[in-house]
This record gives structure tokens, C-alpha cells and sequence, in this order.
């Protein structure tokens, strides 16, 4: 079976028994849920706001906001990242909170030379402190068309998926000494920035200019979430469901899989970063 064949066998069972968690979503334009917060005119509203699209230049990349914080939820953009000879370019999407002792969950996709994978980049920030990486080759292409990227964040845990199907989980370890993100309200940020100092093969591809202006672009974003203001947490009434959801064993297996047949890095491995012994979560299933 050729590699092809063989993804296409691996989507086609997980997507075929993937679970769909059915709550109400709380839906909104970008011009009316988003603020455009830098690059001077390279990021844009479009489509009477359904349509958002960041742009990067020689002189300058651009990035947007939500207006809103939130304090737990899951959250789903539609993304379709920058085609062709994408290196040195990062797309990078996450949820942050403000303060010196930030929590963070990233998204980030590293862009490749024309053909070859983009790379997805995960990471999870505790009180500022985040070292807890994880890289994906994704299965398609993701610049040929909008793919679904989430964040489920609950007092259980965090659960990065991709068009619904799980692929990193950070549990809450707490009672183990771990620090886990719960008290921190976040506001969800994208940028699309040149990062050739490290981005591609550690820096040693360069971003081809003569391929600018590189865009993505942003669709369908949906927060089913408690919204944070003056102090206290709002949440739909749909947020018992995702409030106390945990992965079942259907999808810890898909999750497995992805894992087992597309990570290419994972901080619990490497040994040379850690030689004093791995992080704790490492060690604990």
C-alpha cells in the first residue's frame, strides 16, 4: 500500500465514526466578534465580514483579535493557510491570556516549500511557562481548501482537534503538581508573520519574497464558550455538555492513531532537551 493509499485508509476510519459533540455554537462576523489589531491595512474583512484574510509582506505581516475573552469553551475556526512556497512563513492562531504568568494554547503552521507537508506546531502555556510542544505533519492539504481547527478547553482538560478528530490532549494534573489553565480568562488571536529564522528546518530555508504577498485566510468561527467580562463568566446554556466533556476511548483511539502516524516531534521524547528527566506530565497516562 502506497503512502497515499494509506492515508486515505486512516481518514476514511476516523472520519467514519467520529463523534460530533451537538451543542448549540455562539456564531458571529468577524467585523462585529474581531478586531484587526496590526499590520496596516494587510488584514481584511470580506464578504459583509463572513470572510477574513491576513496578508504578509517584506515590510510587514498582520493579525486580529477577538473582542470577547473567555474563560473555558471550544472554539473552531475554519482556516485555509498560504499555498505554494509557503517556508519561513508561520500562521499562528491561539488562545493567551495578559500578564507576565500567561496561559496560552497555540495553534501554529509552519509554512514548507511548494509539495512538501506543512508542519502543525502545538504548545500549552501554564503560568507562563510552556516547553510542552508537539508537531503534526498534516494528512492534506491545507492550503487547497478550509479545514476545521479547535481548541475544547474545560477543568478536565485540553483537546486540539483537526476537522473534529482529536489529536493532542493536556489533562488536568493538578492534584500531581502540574499547573493547568483555569483561572485566566483568554482572548483567541491569529497572525501571519516571517519567522525564517527558525520556521523551516530550523532557519535554514529562507522566505522567497517573490511569492509575496502571502495570505490566509479565516472562516465559520464559532465559540461555544463562557464570555468574560468586568470580572465574572458568562456561559451559554449549552456549556454543561462541553463543560464536563472527556474523550471516550473511540476517540483516545483516533487520537492514537493521528499520533502514531503523523507526529514529528514530541517534547515527552526527547531526551537530549530534557537530560535531567522528562516533564511529569510525561509520565503520567
Amino acid at each position: 500500500m502506497d503512502r497515499s493509499t494509506l492515508i486515505l485508509s486512516i481518514l476514511f476510519t476516523l472520519t467514519a465514526s467520529t463523534t460530533i459533540f451537538s451543542s448549540p455554537v455562539l456564531a458571529g462576523t468577524f467585523d462585529t466578534e474581531f478586531d484587526i489589531t496590526w499590520g496596516d491595512g494587510r488584514g481584511k474583512v470580506l464578504n459583509n465580514g463572513e470572510l477574513l484574510t491576513l496578508s504578509l509582506d517584506r515590510s510587514s505581516g498582520s493579525g486580529f483579535q477577538t473582542k470577547k475573552e473567555y474563560l473555558f469553551g471550544k472554539i473552531d475556526m475554519q482556516l485555509k493557510l498560504v499555498p505554494g512556497n509557503s517556508a519561513g512563513t508561520v500562521t499562528a492562531y491561539y488562545l493567551k491570556s495578559n500578564g507576565d504568568t500567561w496561559d496560552e494554547i497555540d495553534f501554529e503552521f509552519l509554512g514548507n516549500v511548494t509539495g512538501e507537508p506543512y508542519v502543525m506546531h502545538t504548545n500549552v502555556f501554564t503560568q507562563g511557562k510552556g516547553d510542552r510542544e508537539q508537531q503534526f505533519n498534516l494528512w492534506f492539504d491545507p492550503t487547497a481548501d478550509f479545514h476545521t481547527y479547535s481548541v475544547l478547553w474545560n477543568p478536565h482538560h485540553i483537546v486540539f482537534k483537526v476537522d473534529d478528530i482529536p489529536v493532542r490532549q493536556f489533562k488536568n494534573l493538578e492534584h500531581r503538581g502540574i499547573p493547568y489553565p483555569k483561572m485566566q480568562r483568554m482572548r483567541l488571536y491569529s497572525s501571519l508573520w516571517n519567522a525564517d529564522q527558525w520556521a523551516t528546518r530550523g532557519g535554514l530555508v529562507k522566505t522567497d519574497w517573490s511569492n509575496a504577498p502571502f495570505t490566509a485566510s479565516y472562516r465559520n468561527f464559532r465559540a461555544d464558550a463562557c464570555v468574560s467580562s468586568a470580572g465574572k463568566s458568562s456561559c451559554p446554556a449549552s456549556s454543561p455538555r462541553w463543560f464536563s466533556q472527556r474523550l471516550d476511548l473511540t476517540a483516545e483511539d483516533k487520537m492514537r492513531l493521528v499520533q502514531s502516524k503523523f507526529m514529528v516531534y514530541n517534547y515527552c521524547t526527547d531526551s537530549k532537551r530534557f537530560p535531567q528527566g522528562f516533564p511529569k506530565e510525561c509520565s503520567i497516562h
